[in-house]
């Protein structure tokens, strides 16, 4: 007889199929309950095992419960058709309460949906994908998802600080089922998954071995492995023949190959060295310790072939399923009225009869609301399957698991559980023991290598005639060698030598031109066989960030300054012009003080002529009089006004006097110079040419800002765009060159005193080392251009090699600018209030003393002509009664002392 009979027959021996027993304390109530499982398999044999014990354990912890539950087992073989042919043989034949099992996503997966036409409970310990939860409402999963480790998971991998992770799966709804939540989980913690690798259930050796040779000439070192045991221990034999189990290589297993780690074979368990896994970590206690003794002595005993050291997870699950469908079981009790009727109008959904379980909702509502404390831990049912818990992290070494951490939800990584910790999430690879990595390293791999084992990276540099000053390509045609020179070269050294790992690499040249000049190449094709990884593996040299670029590659942080500007020829202007007097003020300048002048001339015979009889004369000498007031008052000028108007204009034609002085000087005596080109506006309006860098992205950019293609010419050196701005951009030359600043900088110093800058200058992000897309060596790099540039080391290199003095010739853009009108306005705003000021008040008194004046002119009757010939003769005729005072003053009061400026005190 074989095992599966012997088992059968040991339940049915112990728990009779009888709906009712009577015994002589009363009636017993059994519950019908069908189990499926795939019983050649470890985790059909180990649950099948766990679920009897767990049903003698507690009925004879509950002897007095007026319930029993009575299991039917049945043999899936493996099969999604043998699951679903039991689960309705069971329903139909039995007239179950609820089935454990299927053991399987995917049998799972199509006996739910029996269970939820016939209202009876689906309960699985074994079926763990998140995919089988919100399908329906009676299926129960008494195991945790395989979504709750993968924040687990990609703990390990932040703390490692892998940045691409490989996938390898089975192409079963059990495998398929974490990719989504794994997926996310590992790009919360900024790693990239490469590349999936979906395995056939009936993968054979050949298939195994040409996935992974794919996966060998990839970069990523780092594999996860979500697998059933079968495909699982296959998949590390082979990886252990080609020697993906060596050094450099990390690999972490999910709980479902972690946890049966003790039923695999020595070869398989030798090939797994240094392997991390997962799996949920189980609290220990005296009865874990007594069920894992007696188990073990009963599972020697039927199973030959297997002998596991510990109880698998799995069996934990079964034997806290059993417990907990007993409790409620108890609890439904009498209250089952007649479990499944075959009802005569059977369900017509399906096409075969089917009843409709009475008894199923309350056994599956008692069981959604049972807690206790099970051998797994707490059994608590959370949206239908357990609640998450920690899990423990363990190293295969040797011929054993040893655990080096463990990940709680709410502390993540630490070396033991302690509930009295409160301190926040952790990811540090300090809280993990140590670990044995493949190939019994103890150093961390750093999760990437060259793509095959002993190839160094090939760097591609730029090689051109001109513009090489800061990377130089020199071919020895003799040896076949290339030598590489330069500021970015040493720069790319120092940095490759600050990373924590060698990186083997050799440069190779991209030409950019033929033997006859012309042009093969550009900085965009080299970017694109970057791209391509076929030719090259990087590229150095004055390679600019831009966004269209970054589309294919990926730059590091930049480690030399940006920016696109341009340069114009210098215009001396000529000192000795016949106008250059006027240059220090501006038009509008000019106008104001003449302005000003007049008004202040005329203020002052205004108010002189009312006071000074001396002030009567021809409209020429009133005019003289205006003129050289402001400056020589005279001596025959009394009155505060006078001094108060006088006062606000000296101190303003002092300022003014002053200010031209010193601008009219400098003009005259400093070199002034002038761009060519004042504006760029001007060049794109006017058709000339400008001209750029051949081969690299300013055409591009030109065309951006507003130039023509046909109005853009390319230059291949330093000579050939000094030869074309001299020549202008109306003939064969450029009216302007851009580059990048570096650039910019060499010809300035080159042709020093014959360009200047002509603004603006456009941002970018500088000049930055390029990789193939989300290549993992890219954030190492970018973290040592970092350590470089806080250390001075790039700075360093950047002094050593920039060994030519500074130019000192005119390079500067900026000439004397005349002064404008806005400088003197408030000055211009104060004399012009307190001369208005003094006008207003003289009027006033003017007006007190003559109260028939202003009778005249205010009159409606009075036409406007009239009014103002009145203010004419206002100011034409003298006050006879002042001129009077004024007489007999002069004879007392001697004509100098009446100056505004010498008035003495008394």
């Amino acid at each position: 007889m074989d095992f599966f009979l012997l088992q059968v027959s040991i339940a049915l021996l112990l728990f009779p199929t009888s709906s009712t027993e009577q015994n002589s304390t009363g009636s017993i109530m059994n519950f019908q309950v069908g189990v499926v499982l795939d019983l050649n398999l470890p985790v059909g044999r180990i649950g099948q095992s766990c679920l009897s014990m767990a049903l003698s354990d507690f009925y004879s912890v509950h002897s007095n419960y007026k319930t029993r539950l009575v299991l039917h087992l049945r043999d899936s073989n493996d099969s999604v058709i043998d699951a679903a042919s039991a689960a309705l043989g069971l329903l139909r034949d039995i007239e179950v309460d609820a089935i454990i099992g299927p053991q399987k996503a995917t049998q799972v997966n199509f006996v739910m949906d029996i269970g939820d036409i016939a209202h009876v409970p689906i309960i699985s310990f074994s079926a763990t994908s998140p995919f089988l939860i919100p399908r329906t409402p009676y299926f129960v999963q008494t195991a945790q998802s395989d979504a709750d480790q993968v924040e687990a998971i990609a703990s390990i991998v932040k703390a490692f600080q892998w940045s691409q992770v490989v996938i390898i799966y089975e192409d079963t709804e059990y495998g398929t089922g974490i990719i989504p939540y794994l997926s996310n989980a590992l790009q919360d913690v900024n790693a990239r998954v490469s590349y999936r690798s979906a395995l056939p259930k009936s993968a054979t050796d050949d298939f195994l071995s040409k996935e992974l040779y794919k996966m060998m000439t990839m970069q990523t070192r780092v594999f996860v492995v979500h697998m059933p045991l079968p495909l699982g221990t296959r998949l590390f034999l082979k990886s252990k023949e080609l020697g993906m189990m060596s050094h450099g290589y990390a690999w972490i297993v999910t709980s479902g190959l972690t946890d049966l780690f003790s039923v695999m074979d020595l070869d398989v368990v030798e090939a797994m060295q240094g392997v991390l896994g997962v799996k949920p970590q189980i609290p220990k206690s005296k009865e874990l310790d007594s069920f894992t003794t007696r188990w073990k002595k009963m599972f020697y005993e039927v199973y030959e072939d297997i002998k596991p050291t510990e109880v698998s997870i799995y069996g934990l699950w079964a034997y806290d399923t059993v417990w907990a469908l007993a409790m409620a079981a108890e609890r439904v009790g009498y209250r089952r009225l007649n479990g499944i009727k075959n009802d005569p109008d059977f369900n017509s959904s399906v096409s075969f009869p089917l009843g409709i379980s009475e008894t199923g909702p309350e056994l599956l509502k008692e069981i959604l609301e049972i807690r206790f404390r099970g051998l797994a831990g707490d059994f608590y049912l959370l949206n239908g399957h357990l609640e998450r818990k920690s899990y423990q992290i363990v190293n295969v070494v040797g011929k054993a698991e040893r655990e080096v951490a463990i990940w709680t939800p709410s502390h993540g990584i630490s070396k033991e559980v302690n509930l009295n910790v409160t301190n926040s999430y952790s990811t540090s690879k300090e809280n993990f023991r140590s670990i044995i990595w493949p190939g019994d390293s103890v150093t961390a791999p750093k999760g990437w290598e060259s793509p095959v084992s002993g190839k160094k990276l090939r760097i591609g540099v730029p090689e051109k005639s001109g513009f090489n000053e800061f990377l130089k390509v020199v071919r020895d045609p003799q040896t076949n060698t290339t030598k590489v020179s330069g500021y970015f070269q040493e720069v790319f050294d120092s940095v490759m030598a600050a990373l924590p790992y060698a990186v083997p690499y050799e440069y190779v040249p991209y030409p950019f031109e033929n033997s006859d000049g012309s042009s093969v190449g550009s900085y965009n094709d080299l970017i694109y066989q970057v791209s391509l990884q076929g030719k090259y593996d990087a590229a150095v040299g004055d390679i600019t960030i831009t966004a269209n670029r970054s589309i294919y590659v990926d730059f590091t942080l930049p480690y030399a300054e940006g920016g696109i500007t341009s340069i114009v020829p210098i215009r001396y202007e000529d000192a000795n012009d016949k106008w250059t007097f006027l240059e220090p003020l501006n038009k509008e300048l000019w106008l104001m003080t003449a302005t000003f002048y007049i008004f202040t001339g005329l203020s002052i015979w205004i108010l002189g002529k009312r006071i000074d009889t001396s002030s009567r004369g021809s409209a020429g000498q009133h005019a003289g009089m205006i003129c050289y007031f402001p400056f020589f008052p005279g001596q025959g000028i009394e009155g505060t006004l006078i001094c108060l108007i006088l006062v606000a204009w000296a101190f303003v034609a002092s300022l003014l006097i002053s200010t031209y002085t010193a601008s009219l000087s400098s003009r005259l005596t400093l070199q002034r110079l002038q761009p060519a080109v004042t504006d760029l506006k001007e060049l794109i309006k006017s058709g000339d040419y400008v001209g750029c860098q051949q081969g690299s992205f300013l055409v591009d950019f030109l065309k951006g800002i507003g130039f023509e293609e046909s109005k853009i010419r390319t230059y291949k050196s330093t000579r050939d765009c000094d030869e074309a701005l001299s020549k202008g951009g109306r003939s064969e030359g450029i009216s302007a060159y851009f580059d990048v600043m570096p650039h910019i900088r060499i010809l300035l110093f080159e042709f020093c005193g014959k360009y200047m800058i002509l603004g603006p200058t456009y941002r970018t992000d500088g000049f930055a080392f390029v990789f193939p897309k989300s290549s993992p060596i890219v954030a190492d790099v970018s973290r040592a251009i970092i350590e470089l540039t806080e250390n001075g080391r790039i700075l360093e290199i950047a002094q050593l090699k920039s060994s030519n003095p500074a130019c000192v010739g005119p390079v500067s853009s900026i000439t004397p600018n005349s002064v404008t009108l806005q400088s003197f306005q408030v000055l211009f705003a104060i004399t012009g209030c307190v001369t208005v000021s003094c006008l207003v008040v003289s009027l006033l008194m003017y007006l007190y003393q003559n109260p028939g004046f202003l009778q005249s002119i205010s009159d409606f009757n009075v036409k406007i002509w009239s009014r103002i010939h009145a203010l004419c003769r206002y100011f034409k005729q003298i006050d006879l009664s002042s001129r009077s005072k004024a007489g007999n003053t002069e004879k007392k009061i001697p004509i100098s002392s009446r100056n505004c400026l010498s008035t003495d005190s008394n």
